[in-house]
């Protein structure tokens, strides 16, 4: 483990030396193998950070590096769909997720690399860090903190870091 991973246990996210609370999927923390589409778990492991987005109508970009969000932008989660766990835009004839929300919570995402570039189907989806919609309250299997935490995260991301979820 690197100072530069963004480190989940039972205490929180570590990163870079501070301690943050942070809140994980409804169904907890499960082994990787275990996890599947729609079950509510974070997948345990090591995941590279491949992306980051934002509301440009809502914050200033984070990061050189941050693409924006706007409104016809989706995140596929039908395991139908030939784009299952990629980004794609409205309309959208499979199942998915709209990324321009009118909550914050999508204000600010890290992409991890869970089940991609290659997904296998049903083995889940979108496994993001972003804000959250109150303190500890469960995802659907990302990792959520505080819109102020991950403002302060953001910019200090590098190429080589990772988010590592500890069972």
């Amino acid at each position: 483990m690197k100072d530069s991973d963004l480190v989940v246990g039972p205490w929180g996210l570590r990163f870079l030396g501070r301690q943050f609370p942070c809140a994980i999927g409804r169904g907890g923390i499960r082994p990787a193998r275990a996890k599947r589409e729609g079950d509510g778990a974070t997948p345990a492991g090591v995941h590279r950070i491949v992306g980051m987005l934002y509301r440009p109508d809502r914050m200033a970009r984070p990061a050189d590096w941050a693409l924006p969000i706007g409104p016809s932008d989706l995140w596929s989660d039908d395991p139908r769909d030939p784009e299952y766990n990629l980004m794609v835009r409205a309309p959208h004839r499979f199942g998915h997720e709209r990324l321009h929300r009118a909550d914050p919570v999508y204000d600010l995402i890290l992409i991890t690399d869970w089940n991609w570039p290659q997904a296998e189907p049903g083995r889940g989806s979108a496994i993001f860090v972003h804000i959250w919609r109150g303190p500890r309250r469960p995802t659907a299997g990302c990792v959520a903190l505080a819109r102020q935490n991950l403002l302060w995260i953001a910019p200090r991301i590098r190429h080589q870091t990772r988010l590592v979820i500890r069972a």
